[in-house]
C-alpha cells in the first residue's frame, strides 16, 4: 500500500484516482500519520430474482379497456 503526505495528494490527485481505480490502496498521511485511505468502490449488484413479485401484483381485466367519457374529456381537454 503506497502512503503519501496532504500537499502529494492534492497535487497529485488524478494520478493517485488512476492508481486506486487499478486496484490500488493509497494512504494519506498528516505529519507522517495516516489519516485517510484511497481505496476502489465496488460495486455490487442486487441479484434479480424473476417472478418475486407473482401473486402479489393484480392487473384487472378490464385495464386496457376505453375510459368513461368523463375521465377521458379531463385527460384531452373539453370537445368544442
Amino acid at each position: 500500500m503506497k502512503s503519501v503526505n496532504i500537499h502529494e495528494a492534492k497535487t497529485h490527485l488524478s494520478r493517485l484516482l488512476d492508481e486506486v481505480s487499478r486496484g490500488e490502496e493509497v494512504t494519506i498521511a498528516k505529519a507522517g500519520k495516516p489519516i485517510a485511505r484511497l481505496v476502489p468502490v465496488t460495486v455490487s449488484r442486487p441479484t434479480r430474482t424473476p417472478g418475486f413479485l407473482r401473486g402479489k401484483i393484480h392487473i384487472s381485466d378490464d385495464f386496457d379497456a376505453p375510459l368513461p367519457d368523463d375521465a377521458q374529456t379531463s385527460f384531452e381537454g373539453f370537445d368544442e
